[in-house]
């Protein structure tokens, strides 16, 4: 973690225009030091350990040993925040996935390049203050309890972390269950960790994730191909049904709309809620606001505290709520604001939320 002193960033890319760019620009940052670049990531190897940079920032396709084999080669053992640069591209999820931090996309030629530099920047900022995973081979096998917001254990006995989920079954009450989850950064993982878990017959969810525009749909496609349940990502007039989770489109606010006793949903612009667009508040306000069956909120990883507000309405309103935990967060700041404010009854781990929430709903 950076603390008052400036951020020293070195850039890694094979493009001497985009390496210009992105040098120029964070260079007129007050909180950030470029201490170097590299043209590729046998550069980069040997550099890194001479400039000790705090934050790198990495295209993901480059000649020779790509970005991803990369992450996945050296950050077990020399863990350091990573923030990709890509152009529009599947892979992008891939190096996430490898322990990347988070991601910006690479500007195209009619692109605003002041605005790619403060989302870039914005990012650096929250990737010195994350915590950086490592590729999951390299990781061990993590089995840890839920713990009510209070902090004493709760038992899941028998129930284990990775375990391949069962079906709900035909429980009529489950066709009458809503489930809103938001993230941000470090989310894209995390929340693929929490739905690979789930059974294809998962009552209707829908998922907020801060993330760059054009990425949302292939986001949703990846979750589509790993998980049991249907996943797309949504658009206005969508209903919400068992066995559908719905993406929110980035860059349009996601609500819920009630039809009769039936829920559809509504994703157009407008004004960013809690400064981001798609926001979890807005999602999560808009089923404290107009669902009228039971409801479950999720808040995980993230910088800030977009959700915590709307998780408080919606636990105000009965629902049941699932904090992640600070061990497992990259960043541990949606999921702590919305703990500390009481919007939380239960907090886990990434990898055992799945399991908390499931033990919920065979009680409904």
């Amino acid at each position: 973690m950076v603390q008052g002193n400036k951020i020293r960033i070195m850039v890694v890319d094979d493009s001497a225009l985009a390496r210009s760019l992105i040098i120029k620009g964070l260079s007129a940052h007050p909180r950030m030091e470029i201490v170097g670049f590299a043209i590729n990531t046998l550069d980069a190897k040997r550099k890194i350990p001479q400039l000790r940079p705090d934050v790198v920032t990495m295209d993901v396709e480059m000649p020779g040993q790509s970005g991803i084999d990369f992450l996945k080669e050296y950050l077990p053992s020399h863990p350091i925040p990573v923030i990709l640069v890509s152009s529009l591209n599947l892979k992008v999820f891939d190096a996430l996935s490898a322990g990347a931090v988070d991601f910006v996309r690479k500007p195209e030629p009619q692109d605003n390049k002041d605005a790619f530099i403060t989302a870039l920047a914005q990012k650096i900022l929250i990737a010195s203050m994350s915590r950086v995973r490592t590729h999951p081979a390299a990781r061990p096998a993590v089995n840890s309890a839920a713990r009510p917001a209070g902090g004493a254990a709760a038992g899941l006995a028998g129930v284990l972390a990775g375990g391949a989920a069962k079906a709900l079954g035909p429980s009529p009450a489950l066709n009458h269950v809503i489930i809103g989850l938001g993230a941000s950064t470090g989310g894209t993982e995390a929340t693929l960790e929490v739905m690979k878990r789930l059974p294809a017959d998962i009552p209707a969810m829908v998922i907020v994730q801060h993330m760059p525009k054009g990425f949302t749909q292939m986001y949703a496609e990846r979750l589509n191909r790993l998980c049991k349940m249907e996943v797309r990502e949504a658009k206005s007039g969508d209903e919400l049904r068992r066995g559908l989770a719905l993406v929110a489109p980035a860059d349009l606010q996601c609500r819920i709309v009630r039809i009769g006793d039936k829920y559809t949903i509504s994703c157009m612009p407008g004004e960013k809620v809690s400064g981001h667009r798609p926001s979890v508040d807005a999602m999560f306000q808009s089923i404290s606001e107009v669902v009228r069956c039971k409801t479950v909120g999720i808040i995980m990883t993230g910088m800030g505290q977009d959700g915590a507000a709307g998780l408080l309405a919606m636990r105000q309103k009965g629902a049941y709520t699932i904090g992640q935990d600070k061990e497992s967060c990259v960043v541990y700041g949606m999921p702590m604001v919305a703990h500390d404010i009481g919007a939380v009854c239960v907090q886990a781990s990434c990898e055992n939320i799945a399991n908390v929430l499931l033990r919920h709903l065979q009680t409904l």
